[in-house]
């Protein structure tokens, strides 16, 4: 169980050294009061193409256990191994760790400390991030079909906690990276210790923690590729004043967002 924790820590300084540091005086500067504010633009992602290397082979890992015999052995020694560590399960941590780093960074703006971009834009982004992998994991889940190792039910590939752990380890590391590498450190800590409680609860297969971990990474920096594209686009207007106003909503337990654009 030795190895898991230590394959799984390397997955944070892997992905965190391959993050580019962009110059703290391009950083968007906000005010603690002014939690809604909404520039014109958004920077776009600035990453190397390094950083997509280890999510990317994340995921190759956990599609070649479905059909090579090794990993797959790999994925029964392993959890033999975590049962015969911890024969019950372990009060379940992982359901609140994983959300962890998204309480950090919301927790840091609120003391003034500011990341890359303003609490609006930070939400949608954290949004588009938790919707990508939701649709791959969902999609993903009822497709594989397997087991999981306590037998409960055939959801077990991808793992849902890990992926949506690292999702949040990636968005700590996009927001804060540039302004100190052990923010996207403790992230991916938290992230790796949430993925090896789900093999210690025998709720998933190492597979497929790593695989889930792989695709939380990317949909993460998906989302963080793709938001400046259209939003950039929608909101900055050079030809005129017209007002574009974002607010949130909340109404009967449903939260969400309110657009409009004056034509």
């Amino acid at each position: 169980m030795k190895k898991i924790i230590i394959i799984l820590l390397s997955i944070a300084s892997l992905s965190v050294n391959a993050q580019i540091k962009v110059s703290t005086k391009d950083s968007l500067k906000t005010d603690s009061a002014n939690l809604l504010a909404l520039p014109d633009t958004v920077k776009h992602l600035k990453t190397a193409w390094q950083s997509f290397i280890p999510p990317a082979a994340f995921i190759t890992y956990g599609a070649l256990s479905f059909n090579v015999k090794a990993i797959r052995n790999l994925d029964f020694s392993i959890d033999k191994e975590a049962q015969k560590d911890h024969p019950g399960n372990l009060f379940p941590v992982e359901n609140y760790l994983q959300y962890a780093p998204i309480a950090l960074v919301y927790g840091l703006n609120f003391a003034g400390v500011h990341g890359k971009n303003t609490f609006i834009d930070r939400s949608i982004l954290l949004g588009m991030s938790e919707g990508i992998f939701g649709l791959v994991t969902y999609g993903l889940k009822r497709s594989s079909d397997r087991l999981r190792p306590n037998g409960a039910d055939r959801n077990s590939f991808p793992s849902g906690h890990s992926g949506s752990a690292f999702v949040a380890a990636e968005f700590i590391a996009q927001e804060y990276g540039e302004k100190s590498p052990w923010y996207g450190v403790l992230g991916y800590t938290c992230a790796s210790a949430t993925a090896v409680l789900r093999v210690y609860n025998h709720k998933h297969w190492f597979s497929d923690i790593v695989a889930g971990a792989g695709f939380g990474i990317l949909s993460t920096k998906a989302a963080y590729a793709i938001y400046p594209l259209f939003r950039n686009k929608l909101f900055h207007d050079d030809k005129s004043n017209k007002q574009t106003v974002i607010m949130p909503t909340y109404s009967e337990g449903v939260v969400g967002f309110v657009f409009t654009k004056q034509l």
